[in-house]
């Protein structure tokens, strides 16, 4: 099948080079994963009144609420933290971003997928 000894050493080199690519790859990939779990996104408003810290998922971890807003309405203090919790989403999927183009690149298929799932998950304009 192989002409010659240069011809299959050649081949056996492509085949350890894939190999290799694909095993530097999947620890790049499980490298991420595990950076991605680590991330939270927070954010405060415009008067620092109210600060939101969200998870991995985008899920809220932690809501801190200064004494002035007690000042205001029950409706534009759930509006602040409405706006806080979308700020803090756009962190963390800045960070997302950041953590997939320095571990996988940004041409990477994998990276691209993962910030578009979690754009999708967490930004409401791009569901639309």
């Amino acid at each position: 099948m192989w002409a010659d000894e240069a011809a299959l050493d050649a081949a056996a080199r492509r085949l350890d080079d894939w190999e290799a690519g694909f095993a530097d790859r999947a620890n790049r990939s499980r490298q991420l994963s595990a950076r991605v779990q680590a991330l939270t996104g927070t954010a405060t408003n415009a008067d620092r009144t109210v600060e939101v810290t969200v998870d991995a998922s985008g899920a809220l971890v932690d809501l801190r609420l200064d004494e002035r807003t007690r000042q205001h309405s029950a409706a534009h203090t759930a509006k602040q933290i409405m706006q806080a919790t979308r700020a803090a989403h756009a962190d963390l999927l800045r960070q997302v971003t950041e953590a997939a183009t320095s571990l996988l690149g940004a041409d990477d298929p994998t990276g691209q997928a993962i910030v578009a799932s979690y754009r999708h998950r967490l930004d409401p304009d791009a569901r639309r």
